[in-house]
């Protein structure tokens, strides 16, 4: 089959296109014939890059979050077949410790390729018409937002939430998870134009917080009050400390990503004085999975898709994806030519 491979860190040069054994499926795992999967930032470039916080196995195909079409079933595996329309969860092993997780695309070969074997276990159906494109974007981010706005940050209806980064990939997902919970909801982007698409998702207001004062204009459309919480999940030294002014008391921050550096000021005097929460977290389940592409496939979740490239277009995708250009997600089909 034909495989993007890294053997070393480095640009996006580092990739190479080909040609590599089709893999088995072991006990309690299928072979999927890839129809999709997506580029993420950090899990993708940051770690090709040699960057990624945590160990990265070498060498190493990358692609977390492959979608489709299962080809051959392992032993013992009933709850799967051949000729089932599914989608990948990233994570397997034990998530209580670092050392434990092996993550696909980080610590086993991922999908960038054109079949990917994966416990089946880790696998979800993907509804009848609904995309493999839609289901990847869908199934990477959705359950990550339910993960962190319902369970972790508890969003009750009627707050006011704060969505960082609204017009990317978690960021659009945060926008139409805390929707979903009866929030009521602020997207907050780098330019007008990405601020529109967290307001043509749902979100009640919006705030430009590059070219307006983020804390100002959340204390503005909260009327005074503050946001109840935030999905932060940029990590930017100038605007996290502008996110943490705007929480009401007893407010939540709630964050699984570090795209502007990871390394913030934080206000301990704010903190303890108005009781507020930083949360980090990361992971998702199997329902919420499920409960992500079944909202998709009836047309209440959006996913965010900037473009749709050949497997063989790897490194510019990465070179795009980069640049930080476009809207939306890069998605790798290796079924095109």
């Amino acid at each position: 089959m034909k495989a993007i491979v890294v053997r070393e860190f480095g640009p996006p040069s580092v990739m190479k296109f080909e040609e590599v054994p089709t893999p088995e499926p072991g006990p309690g795992e299928v072979l999927i014939k890839v129809h999709a999967v997506s580029v993420n930032r950090t899990l993708d470039t940051v770690a090709r890059a040699g960057k990624y916080a945590r160990r990265v196995s070498l060498p190493m195909t990358p692609g977390v979050d492959p979608s489709g079409i299962i080809v051959k079933v392992g032993p013992d595996v009933t709850a799967r077949k051949a000729g089932d329309r599914v989608t990948v969860q990233l994570r397997s092993g034990n998530d209580s410790s670092a050392d434990n997780i092996r993550n696909l695309g980080l610590h086993v070969w991922g999908g960038y390729a054109e079949y990917v074997r994966c416990e089946a276990s880790r696998t979800a159906i993907v509804p009848e018409g609904l995309d493999f494109a839609t289901a990847t974007v869908v199934s990477r981010h959705a359950p990550t937002a339910f993960t962190l706005l319902r369970d972790k940050a508890k969003v009750a209806p009627g707050e006011w939430v704060l969505v960082m980064g609204s017009a990317g990939g978690l960021g659009s997902a945060g926008v139409q998870v805390a929707k979903y919970l009866g929030a009521r909801v602020i997207a907050a982007a780098g330019s007008a134009e990405r601020v529109k698409v967290g307001l043509d998702l749902g979100a009640d207001a919006g705030v430009d917080y590059r070219g307006q004062n983020l804390t100002i204009e959340a204390m503005r459309i909260t009327e005074g009050k503050g946001v109840n919480v935030v999905f932060e999940n940029i990590g930017d030294p100038d605007l996290f400390p502008k996110a943490l002014a705007s929480m009401a008391r007893r407010g939540r921050l709630v964050t699984a990503g570090g795209h502007g550096g990871g390394i913030v000021p934080v206000d301990i005097n704010r903190l303890y004085q108005n009781h507020l929460s930083i949360i980090g977290a990361t992971g998702e389940t199997p329902d919420d999975v499920t409960l992500s592409l079944k909202a998709a496939a009836e047309g209440k979740f959006k996913a965010l898709i900037d473009k749709i490239m050949p497997l063989s277009q790897a490194v510019q995708a990465h070179e795009w994806v980069e640049s930080r250009g476009g809207l939306g997600k890069i998605i790798l089909d290796p079924t095109m030519t």
